[in-house]
């Protein structure tokens, strides 16, 4: 039976390479199933790959092969959690060192274009301190990175 609420994502013909990579790259994620096209369509053949279900960290979604006409944008971000310098670093490699590319403040986008937030629990906790003069200092210096460096973060949110 589908999730109730699956995040479908639109590729050009490489959504179970995709699906593949996020499987192997994110813990609790998975290739459920790849289904074929039962005809010709648009943008394939009957017989190509048309849809892939997956989940990204528990997350259900689809992967449309929907072909060329839509591309991915910042404006959706899967935003990944992590607990350590070490995981942050993982992640953020695993993205950036397969075709990937870095952005800003813990962002970066992967080789097909979805964009990711790479963001540390303590990146959260120092820019929501209550102390305000703390968080702006984290707010501040998380502005100036790409990757998230904790320990940069943690510094500057002491003073």
């Amino acid at each position: 039976m589908p999730a109730p609420n699956t995040i479908c994502l639109w590729f050009d013909g490489t959504a179970e390479e995709a699906a593949r990579f996020y499987a192997q790259t994110f813990p609790d994620s998975a290739v459920l199933a790849v289904h074929r096209a039962p005809g010709d369509y648009p943008s394939g053949k009957e017989g190509d790959v048309l849809t892939v279900e997956f989940t990204v960290m528990g997350i259900p979604c689809l992967g449309l092969n929907g072909g060329p006409a839509f591309q991915h944008s910042e404006a959706f971000s899967f935003q990944v959690a992590t607990d350590d310098q070490a995981q942050t670093d993982r992640l953020w490699n695993a993205i950036v060192d397969h075709g990937g590319q870095p952005s800003a403040c813990g962002w970066c986008k992967d080789r097909w274009g979805l964009s990711w937030q790479i963001t540390p629990r303590a990146l959260i906790a120092a820019i929501t301190d209550p102390d305000r003069a703390a968080a702006k200092r984290a707010f501040e210096a998380m502005m100036e990175m790409t990757k998230i460096d904790i320990a940069a973060i943690e510094k500057a949110r002491r003073g």
